[in-house]
């Protein structure tokens, strides 16, 4: 039985990663979730307003691993801190005897699940003919968003938009020189939300996509609400939509439908089910080539402890990361407290 707790660095966990893989990882993850195979306990907020974020555990149990993340969201660290908005860390445990095999970096980890949700619920949602990508919020999920999807669909054009065109710009450099053949180009955001897919990726409050802009036929990953209050698509385009959630507590709580629902706009009725359900057949996802189909994502704790296994196996099996010696031996490792008795 192992013994020590591997620790995986933010490059050695990206070494790890295939987007392959990943998405393979995170649909099973989302199959044996509808199956009750899996256990998700509900994420916990710590708010932290005068520091303008908080931070969240997420447990969950995937098959032969057990974990949790804790990662927090702080808007302002990019231009405060020099930090990314997001960082997480994950603790990664045998379920048999509860011992941490790892504790890697989930940010890169993080990035690439999510971007593996979504091409799981384009492969199920999206029309099979579907060619263009259209993005809204070009930070750091955005790429991941286009590697992604380019894995489910064979897209011939990516469209960028962000409320700051220099990071639309500066995408578009980096998508074009890893795919040459591939049309980019930078839009407004009814340009982005009038391709085929549509992922929207901005933190915001109020709707900035609109129900005009989404074409009949249209598949929408909406990513960017993640906490109560957040929203950012029309509620038109949900209620013309076939709307599919990644979990009804965290989606109905915190994600893209959270306002609508609390606001009456939209009945809980309307609302489909969830990506598992359809990926196992219990319910229809998409009928026709003409409905508008959405995917509410608010990344889900199974998905980090599925990928994390993935990323933790082929660590061992190369040889990465360092052994640390986490927990005491049962001979008694450790100090001996006795030692600190105070004399009489």
């Amino acid at each position: 039985m192992e013994t020590s707790t591997l620790l995986l660095s933010a490059d050695e966990v990206a070494r790890c990663l295939d987007l392959d893989e990943a998405i393979r990882a995170v649909e099973g993850a989302f199959r044996s979730y509808h199956r009750k195979e899996a256990v998700m306990p509900p994420k916990s907020y710590v708010d932290l307003p005068d520091f303008g974020g908080d931070v969240r555990s997420m447990p969950a149990r995937v098959a032969n691993s057990v974990s949790v993340k804790w990662v927090n969201s702080h808007p302002g660290n990019p231009a405060k801190h020099g930090l990314p908005t997001v960082i997480g860390t994950l603790i990664l445990s045998d379920p048999a005897t509860g011992f941490p095999l790892s504790v890697m970096d989930a940010t890169v980890l993080t990035a690439f699940r999510t971007g593996a949700a979504s091409a799981v619920a384009t492969r199920a949602l999206a029309r099979k003919d579907a060619r263009s990508l259209g993005i809204v919020g070009c930070g750091t999920q955005a790429s991941y968003q286009i590697a992604a999807i380019s894995h489910v669909r064979d897209l011939k054009e990516v469209v960028l938009s962000d409320s700051r065109p220099e990071n639309a710009e500066t995408l578009l450099k980096r998508v074009a020189r890893a795919a040459p053949g591939l049309e980019v180009r930078v839009g407004g955001p009814a340009d982005a939300a009038g391709c085929d897919v549509v992922c929207t990726l901005t933190p915001v409050h109020k709707p900035i996509v609109m129900r005009d802009w989404i074409e009949h036929g249209a598949h929408v990953n909406a990513l960017g609400a993640d906490a109560a209050g957040k929203q950012e698509l029309d509620p038109d385009i949900l209620g013309d939509a076939v709307v599919v959630l990644d979990d009804w507590e965290q989606a109905t709580h915190s994600g893209e439908v959270n306002v609508p629902l609390e606001s009456g706009v939209l009945r809980r009725e309307h609302i489909r089910g969830t990506l598992g359900a359809v990926l196992e057949g219990a319910i229809p996802g998409r009928s026709r080539d003409d409905e508008i189909t959405v995917f509410d994502s608010t990344g889900l704790a199974i998905q980090d402890c599925a990928v994390a296994r993935v990323v933790y196996d082929r660590a061992v099996r190369e040889g990465l990361g360092t052994k640390v010696s986490l927990v005491p031996s049962r001979s008694g490792g450790g100090p001996d407290v006795l030692a600190q008795m105070r004399k009489a």
